[in-house]
């Protein structure tokens, strides 16, 4: 029973327990005053298919910043990445859907080894490097879209069913934004290499010391950014059907956000991924909300900013928190 209790407690103080009851709020207030916000077709099934791509660019970033990184780059990888799906659909119009999966993970995966390897080798900070290649990527996208636009008539019909399909109700992006969610989750909480990333990002120098591949595990978190980047790039053709030059663009802030609105320090070491999902949830489904409010386009960015900000200050004072009670702890015998 005690188990219980204490397992129930530790369950309603969690980080991702108050996110979802925002989540909740934001959503029962919407509909309290539009109820086709989600009793309606339209309504639920956007509600469900539009928070799946910053889901998986959330989940991405979360490695990273878990390792005290962060990763600038996934929305120009996301862009570059639709874009080259929809130039392969050009000149190979019958390629199974599968094989542009394979492809979009594999190229944002590669990318985000450049930032892995710049970041882990030469030891430069990734905000730094990031940054960089954000516009290195943007602007290779340009360069090599120009003025053009990839169409949906020039996509495989097959392809392009997968962002409007559903299996048992639910859209097809968003069951493969939560089996990516829960392998993640499984994966960082079950295996020691997973638990290396925590190791990592709460004492770098102390885990070196240790003995843990640090460059490995640093260069591993920017692959699997980059991986779902390209993921959610593929969902962005399959999704929206059209590509420019522009697309991705800005996601790579929500993303960030999203996982430091979900719990993920930004200082590193803690957070989940499944937080990050609740966070990329939480964002999509308020700039979704707010515009039905009432609220003008620059308060959405404000209400944005500030929770992202009223994060970071929350995430400061239960480090501090926790600081003091060790402290206590320890001077206790």
């Amino acid at each position: 029973m005690n188990s219980l209790k204490l397992r129930l407690l530790k369950l309603l103080r969690a980080r991702e327990t108050s996110i979802f009851l925002a989540f909740l709020v934001v959503l029962a207030v919407t509909t309290a005053i539009n109820p086709k916000f989600i009793f309606s077709l339209d309504g639920w099934r956007n509600l469900l298919v539009n928070p799946s791509i910053l889901i998986l660019l959330a989940i991405g970033e979360a490695f990273v910043i878990v390792t005290k990184s962060v990763d600038l780059s996934v929305g120009s990888i996301m862009g570059l990445t639709a874009f080259l799906v929809g130039s392969v659909y050009i000149a190979w119009p019958t390629m199974p859907p599968p094989l542009a999966f394979v492809i979009g993970v594999a190229f944002g995966c590669a990318l985000g080894l450049v930032n892995g390897g710049l970041v882990a080798v030469a030891k430069v900070p990734g905000m730094v490097i990031t940054l960089g290649t954000l516009y290195v990527f943007r602007g290779v996208n340009i360069m090599w879209a120009g003025n053009r636009r990839i169409n949906a008539s020039e996509m495989s019909p097959d392809f392009l069913a997968l962002g409007n399909d559903q299996i048992l109700s639910l859209p097809v992006l968003t069951i493969i934004a939560l089996l990516v969610l829960l392998g993640a989750a499984w994966y960082l909480r079950n295996t020691r290499s997973g638990r290396e990333f925590y190791a990592i990002g709460s004492a770098p120098a102390a885990a070196e010391l240790y003995g843990l591949p640090t460059r490995r595990r640093m260069l591993a978190a920017f692959m699997v950014s980059g991986a779902m980047a390209g993921l959610g790039g593929v969902l962005f053709a399959a999704r929206y059907g059209t590509v420019a030059s522009d697309a991705g663009t800005g996601y790579e802030l929500q993303a960030i956000g999203a996982a430091v609105i979900g719990g993920v320090a930004i200082v590193g070491g803690s957070g989940t991924v499944i937080g990050a999902a609740l966070g990329a949830l939480l964002l999509v489904t308020i700039n979704s909300a707010l515009p039905i409010l009432g609220i003008q386009s620059f308060w959405q960015k404000a209400v944005v900013g500030a929770l992202i900000i009223g994060s970071i200050i929350l995430d400061r004072l239960l480090a501090q928190r926790q600081k003091r009670r060790l402290v206590s702890e320890r001077m206790a015998p």
